[in-house]
């Protein structure tokens, strides 16, 4: 296997880029990164990597990849000694439906509170549709924990591609001060707590671009 390139956005705001960066990292995968910022002059050059002219982009030899999910079950086939899927096929099938509905799903969430690492905004942002996706995900990852969780603090017990399809909105709760349960709120701060986790928000508030409209 060739070396593995990951094309990704800003860190501070590129939800979907932390996904697949996540997953490589913390499973210990090596990885070449490149960073072309959101919007900048340089992203005209992100066609050269990403058919779809969007982050993240995978690149292994002379195949491209795009799409977090896509990338996400590509390593998984690759890198089947990592185990980045539940063992168990009841598990495994939940954690593919739970990744498969936050690719689809929270819309509302998603416009409403961006992904921003360097900022603390309580209170911003919120509404009851929001509040509506808010209350979803909190009902499925205590559906998680309860019924898969107990080898370990993660979604699924173990890190998984579903822990990393979900980091993103860990970083939401935070950044708007999300009032959530006593699981959620324990999930938020194991997330948060891992090392290539707490890397990634290093990297993003050291960045120096604003997008205004990601910002309030």
């Amino acid at each position: 296997m060739s070396e593995l390139t990951l094309i990704i956005g800003n860190k501070n705001y590129s939800s979907w880029s932390l996904r697949p960066w996540l997953l490589l990292t913390h499973a210990g995968i090596p990885f070449q990164e490149i960073r072309i910022p959101l919007y900048s002059s340089d992203w005209d050059d992100i066609l050269a990597y990403s058919p779809s002219g969007k982050v993240p982009a995978l690149r292994d030899g002379s195949l491209s990849l795009w799409d977090s999910l896509a990338i996400c079950e590509y390593l998984a086939e690759c890198f089947r000694g990592h185990q980045l899927w539940p063992a168990d096929k009841a598990a495994r099938a939940v954690a593919r439906s739970v990744s498969a509905e936050m690719h689809s799903s929270f819309s509302d969430l998603r416009q409403n509170m961006n992904m921003n690492c360097r900022k603390f905004l309580p209170g911003k942002g919120w509404m009851p549709a929001v509040q509506e996706d808010i209350d979803r995900i909190q009902q499925m990852w205590k559906d998680c924990r309860v019924r898969f969780g107990q080898e370990g603090p993660f979604l699924f017990g173990r890190f998984s591609i579903a822990d990393a399809m979900y980091a993103p909105v860990t970083s939401r709760f935070v950044t708007y001060d999300v009032s959530l349960d006593s699981v959620p709120s324990d999930y938020v701060k194991t997330i948060q707590a891992l090392p290539a986790m707490q890397a990634w928000n290093e990297a993003a508030r050291a960045e120096k671009e604003v997008i205004a409209h990601y910002e309030y």
